[in-house]
C-alpha cells in the first residue's frame, strides 16, 4: 500500500511538472495561442485590401424614425450602404425596405426575430435565416447572401450553419457606438479614428445622433481618400482565409 501511494504521489508530481512546463512554453510562445485561436470559426470583421475603401452598415431591428433621413444623406453623397434588416422590422416597415432598395442600397439579413443565435438549434437558425430572406426577397426581388448575427453573438454552430446555405456572416471592426446615444462629434471621431482600408463600420437606424454625425463622417473619410462600397462588393470571392482577428485575406 505504501508503495502504491508513493507511486501515485510521484505520478502526480510528474503531471504537475509537465503542466508547469506546458504553461511556461505557452507563455514563452504567445503565437501558438493565436494559432490555436484561428481554429475557431469566425465571421468576416474586415477585409485585407490596399485600396482605401470602407463599407458603411446599418442594423435595423426596431424603430424607423430616421430611415428616410439616412437615405437622403447617403443619396446626397452618392454613397451606397448595407442595411441588415430584422424580419419583424420588414413586416412593420415594408415601404422603407422598398425605399432602401430603390435608393440602391444593399439589403441583407439580421435574422427574423433578433434572437441570440447561440441559444438556437441549427434548425432554428436556418428557420430564422430563411424567414427573413423570404420577406426581403418578396419586397426587393433579391435574396440576401449576408447576415449579421443579432448582438454580434455567434459560435461555431452559428457560423457553420450560416455557411451551409451559402450565406456569409458579417461583423464589424469599427463600432460607432451610436446606440449609446453618444454625441454626433463623438460618433464621428470614433469612426474617423478607427477606419482603415477594408473596414466594416457599424451604425444603427433610429439611433439618436447618427444622422447628425453621418455627413461629417462621410466628408472626413472622403478627405482622407476613402471611397464607399457595399459589404457584398467589399468582401473577397473564394479562395480566402480569415485570420484570428476576423480579417478576410486572399488565400496564399
Amino acid at each position: 500500500m505504501k508503495v502504491f501511494v508513493l507511486r501515485r504521489r510521484m505520478l502526480s508530481l510528474a503531471a504537475c511538472a509537465v503542466a508547469a512546463a506546458g504553461m511556461f512554453w505557452l507563455v514563452s510562445h504567445p503565437n501558438a495561442v493565436g494559432a490555436a485561436a484561428t481554429e475557431r470559426q469566425l465571421p468576416i470583421y474586415c477585409v485585407q485590401t490596399e485600396e482605401k475603401v470602407v463599407a458603411l452598415t446599418f442594423d435595423a431591428a426596431w424603430g424607423n424614425e430616421d430611415t428616410q433621413q439616412l437615405i437622403d444623406i447617403l443619396g446626397q453623397y452618392n454613397v451606397p450602404a448595407t442595411f441588415f434588416l430584422v424580419g419583424d422590422w420588414v413586416d412593420h416597415y415594408p415601404e422603407s425596405v422598398k425605399a432602401l432598395s430603390d435608393a440602391g442600397h444593399s439589403i441583407q439579413n439580421h435574422s427574423n426575430t433578433h434572437p441570440y443565435l447561440t441559444q438556437c438549434s441549427a434548425d432554428t437558425i436556418l428557420s430564422e435565416l430563411n424567414a427573413c430572406n423570404d420577406k426581403i426577397e418578396a419586397i426587393t426581388g433579391v435574396r440576401p447572401t449576408l447576415i449579421r448575427p443579432p448582438y454580434g453573438d455567434y459560435n461555431d454552430t452559428v457560423v457553420n450553419t450560416i455557411r451551409s446555405i451559402d450565406m456569409e456572416p458579417i461583423q464589424w471592426d469599427v463600432d460607432s457606438l451610436d446606440w449609446k446615444e453618444l454625441s454626433a462629434p463623438e460618433i464621428a471621431q470614433r469612426v474617423l479614428d478607427g477606419a482603415q482600408p477594408g473596414s466594416i463600420i457599424l451604425f444603427h437606424n433610429a439611433a439618436l445622433h447618427t444622422p447628425e454625425a453621418l455627413p461629417d463622417i462621410i466628408d472626413g473619410l472622403m478627405q482622407e481618400g476613402y471611397s464607399f462600397v457595399t459589404v457584398a462588393d467589399l468582401i473577397l470571392d473564394q479562395p480566402y482565409t480569415i485570420d484570428h482577428t476576423g480579417r478576410q485575406c486572399p488565400a496564399g
